[in-house]
């Protein structure tokens, strides 16, 4: 075995060529040796990047080293598109490389791309590569492990090229040879063979022992793989009606052998057999008819035929109506062949989110309140409850209470727990006495799609809980006599609005809750899930393993495939689909280890490996989608690649008039805009929502289970996040650095630093105080040219989570883990206290800021109301005789004064700022009076 590797030290680079437009290039170095290549990470915006990192070739044949040649090129990195831009190369012979003791640090100059290139010339140094070679033996220290395109790159989006449907993706289209595939109901996966067989039943099995009873049982073999029915007790003509699923790719063994035992305590007896020869299996292809099954005579051990076993055995795909619900030999098999006992919890299944209400409840008043203490009036309040959702309304010393207060809650259909209304008394020292109690199901109260008015009710007060549990109707019968306190409320169920579950940045469905508002779908969205690459998420057997599966969300469905167990490259290979109301939607897919087949690190809760989201929007129609998506997940240590993901995605509309309309239709339902809910109560309720749908998915079998919908919905994303503020702060600078960017253009402008351009920005200035109705028509003009211009760098991947833009490139492991930390924390007293401090200095200075904005605001105000008597006198000196000067004076002179003032040639300035400029910093803010 060879022993030899060539070295290379990739050191810096230095003047380089600038890309990006705006005077810089983001780069990053890629080496080809030998059919092998790797890749520096990626320095941003950087002409002089310094890398400093290894990298390590093998020599597979060390007499051919000196025909060999090392190739360097440097590319500029497009972030928008994913496109790279050669900026130069260096190519190395072989005669270059020394040995590791005379390796030493050589500055290459940058080959052009080609004829017509920039000239190297053009720059003030020559642009150049530093590289440091040599020959390393193995018997040396070794080398550093650098994994090949690492880097940024490692968290990118990118397009792939499977075989889809019998066809290759090529251009976002399906080709089977030269012709384009003809579009199916199952063509975003790979087909996979699986050969399927259905036990059905059997008759008349021969009894195993001298009492005539037998416990029947079938277990399906091809070759190590085998499944079993669950057995019956004394039944010689039991019906399973059980399908087994065997990946065909997994096939050891030319022969299938179905077999009948008896279950015994000690070793269970054979009965008989059914054998088939696996080149005789028919194929079904849907959409035809299901095979019909047929009864085969079992032979025992003596070649006798005795007893019938019906069954149907073909070859089919993951197409076929038998899939979803079989018994499936790539999912259930442990690493040492045994079957895993709970099988239902690896199921692919489809779930449904339950149809949600805004329950909106006005107290309004009560009567007649009896207090514990008769000699004084009751501080009553007013309790309400649905589950765990508990609001009051303030306290009032009165003796007839009026609150007039509204309370917002949210119910799932079908509807379980009742509305409780609980009038209570505070009768000191944090102690509250019971009134009255009134229980009303929710299925009785009236439905509203609009603002319409709501007629309230009176309702008896029942002491007991048990009492106003009673049916209304025969409790108004029972005590029509009786004495009752009694309250007055409005009670009604919100089908106008949509009930948010789910981050309302991420919305996969914008529908209100009524159903008679719905709109047509505009379109169908298909996904594809195909493989994935994962890295270990539990040991088992001494070695590193995932038992994977996906859930993807979108609108009121929910997904998830079926579990690949002990498999660190699982093959999934199921098509879903969706309809499609609103473009400005979300689809999430979550990738999840389970932990309830296999003891897990993190206990009985799935482990989360990372999440996809694709926006609607941002999706060409008719246009197949491949691509791998990278699992990022944040982890107290920092941000953690677990692996990647393989999705097709296509979205396909069935009216373009009707999706270009929706583009000019309201975002959400109209009574989010006809009666508003605060953010405060958005956000409340819908973290009650997600616990509602948590809880009712989790008692699906098998259970969607709490952890996963709480992580598909970000129910954690309105907490407190250092690195989350860190971000928005950077996104709202890049929203605004247009400012900053024409500010430092037109600084230029003004100081003249060339002379031609701002000669031809006066003139241009000039032409439009002119003529002033060529300024909008140009104004669209240039957005057009612009927008035209940069369709052709649109992005062609679907946007993916950005370490850089969400900062968790330059997150310290602190700040991650107080992120992680549970609300309320469960860290020490001394950690606490100190992210507190951390917390009121980074306070402190958003304080100052905000202080600052506010003396400028309060100087405007100063101008006009006499705090200063001299600076208003001048101020309003000013205004009367700007008055007349703009009275007398042509608007377009005054324009073109002030336009050539700004831009004055700096022999006409002077160093220190201007009078107007002095004059406001001297008026008074209201700071002289804070405390």
């Amino acid at each position: 075995m060879n022993n030899l590797k060539l070295g290379v030290e990739v050191v810096s680079a230095h003047d380089l060529v600038s890309k990006d437009g705006q005077g810089s290039s983001t780069t990053y170095v890629e080496l080809h040796f030998d059919d092998q290549r790797f890749r520096t990470t990626t320095k941003d915006k950087d002409l002089s990047p310094v890398w400093n990192e290894s990298f390590y070739f093998n020599i597979t044949d060390p007499t051919k080293l000196s025909s060999l040649t090392l190739e360097a090129y440097i590319y500029h990195y497009n972030k928008t598109n994913g496109s790279k831009v050669l900026l130069g190369k260096v190519r190395l012979t072989g005669a270059s490389f020394v040995p590791y003791s005379d390796a030493a640090l050589l500055h290459y100059p940058l080959e052009k791309k080609n004829v017509f290139s920039r000239s190297k010339g053009e720059i003030d140094a020559k642009p150049g590569v530093t590289f440091g070679m040599f020959e390393m033996k193995s018997s040396q220290a070794p080398p550093k492990v650098v994994q090949a395109f690492g880097g940024a790159q490692e968290f990118v989006v990118k397009e792939i090229s499977p075989t889809l449907g019998g066809g290759k993706v090529v251009g976002g289209r399906v080709i089977r040879g030269n012709k384009a595939a003809p579009s199916s109901s199952y063509d975003l996966v790979e087909p996979m063979k699986y050969l399927f067989v259905r036990v059905v039943k059997a008759r008349d099995l021969p009894s195993m022992d001298v009492t005539g009873s037998l416990d029947p049982y079938v277990e399906v073999k091809v070759g190590n793989f085998k499944g079993t029915t669950n057995h019956f007790e004394k039944n010689q003509n039991p019906e399973w009606n059980k399908v087994f699923a065997f990946a065909k790719e997994n096939e050891q063994s030319f022969t299938l052998e179905v077999v009948v035992k008896d279950k015994d305590t000690i070793l269970d007896d054979f009965v008989g057999t059914v054998v088939f020869d696996l080149h005789e299996v028919p194929e079904r292809i849907p959409p035809d008819s299901p095979l019909a099954p047929q009864w085969y005579r079992i032979v025992n051990k003596n070649g006798e035929k005795k007893g019938e076993l019906m069954l149907a055995v073909w070859y089919g795909t993951q197409a076929d109506e038998a899939f979803q619900d079989a018994w499936h030999s790539d999912a259930v098999l442990s690493p040492d062949g045994s079957t895993i006992s709970n099988y239902s919890q690896i199921r692919s299944k489809v779930y449904m989110s339950p149809r949600l209400w805004y329950v909106r409840v006005k107290v309004i008043e009560a009567q007649d309140l009896v207090s514990s203490d008769k000699s004084k009036v009751p501080d009553a309040y007013v309790k309400v409850q649905i589950g765990n959702q508990i609001m009051k309304t303030k306290p009032l010393r009165v003796a007839q209470p009026r609150w007039d207060q509204e309370l917002l809650f949210v119910a799932a259909e079908p509807f379980e727990e009742p509305l409780v209304l609980t009038v209570e008394e505070r009768v000191g020292g944090n102690k509250d006495e019971t009134i009255g109690n009134v229980v009303i199901p929710i299925s009785t109260i009236g439905r509203r799609v609009e603002d319409r008015p709501i007629r309230g009710r009176w309702y008896p007060l029942e002491k007991s809980m048990s009492s106003a549990m009673e049916d209304q109707g025969k409790k108004k019968e029972k005590d029509k006599d009786k004495f009752f306190s009694r309250i007055h409320v409005t009670l009604i169920l919100d089908g106008g609005y949509h009930v948010l579950d789910e981050s309302t940045y991420y919305s996969s469905d914008l529908r209100p809750t009524a159903k008679q508002l719905w709109k047509k779908p505009i379109g169908v969205l298909e996904l594809g899930i195909l493989n994935a690459d994962l890295l270990p998420t539990k040991s088992r057997d001494g070695r590193g393993t995932a038992d994977a599966y996906c859930v993807a969300k979108y609108g009121l469905k929910w997904v998830r495939t079926r579990t690949i167990v002990g498999n660190l490259n699982p093959k999934f290979h199921e098509q879903y689909t969706w309809e499609v109301y609103d473009t400005a939607t979300v689809l999430t897919l979550g990738v999840f280890d389970n932990a309830q087949i296999h003891n897990s690190s993190n206990g009985t809760k799935d482990s989360k490996i990372g999440k996809v989201r694709i926006r609607i929007s941002t999706l060409e129609t008719g246009r197949v989608y491949t691509h791998s998506y990278p699992l990022l997940s944040l982890q107290n240590s920092g941000l953690k690649k677990s692996g990647e993901v393989h999705l097709a995605v296509r979205f396909s509309c069935t009216s373009m008039a009707n999706m270009m309309a929706m583009y000019f239709k309201p975002h959400l339902p109209k009574m989010h805009y006809t009666k508003p809910l605060s953010i405060i109560d958005q956000e409340r309720l819908r973290v009650q929502a997600v616990i509602i749908v948590a809880s009712r998915l989790g008692r699906t079998e098998p259970p969607l289970r709490k952890e996963v919908v709480e992580y598909m919905s970000d129910t954690d994303s309105h907490l407190w996040s250092m690195r989350r503020s860190k971000a928005n702060f950077n996104r709202l600078k890049e929203v605004f650095s247009f400012l900053a960017c024409f500010g430092s253009w037109f600084g230029e402008i003004a100081k003249w630093k060339n002379s031609f351009v701002t000669v031809l920005v006066h003139i241009v200035y000039l032409m439009f105080v002119c003529f002033p109705e060529l300024i909008l028509p140009t104004m669209f003009l240039y957005m057009f040219v612009i927008g035209m211009w940069k369709w052709r760098f649109r992005p062609r991947n679907p946007p993916h989570m950005d370490a850089k833009l969400s900062c968790a490139d330059i997150t310290n492991p602190e700040e991650f883990d107080e992120e992680m930390d549970s609300f309320p924390t469960t860290k020490s007293s001394d950690i606490v206290r100190w992210r507190y401090d951390r917390l009121r200095s980074l306070a402190g200075k958003v304080q100052s800021v905000v202080g600052q904005i506010a003396t400028q605001g309060e100087r405007v105000h100063a101008l006009l109301n006499w705090r200063d008597p001299r600076a208003t006198s001048i101020f309003m000196v000013f205004c009367l005789v700007s008055a007349i000067m703009l009275y007398v004076t042509p608007p377009q002179m005054l324009f073109i004064l002030g336009g050539f003032y700004l831009m004055r040639h700096p022999k006409l300035r002077g160093k220190t700022p201007g009078a107007p400029i002095n004059f406001f910093r001297r008026l008074p803010a209201l700071t002289d009076n804070m405390l």
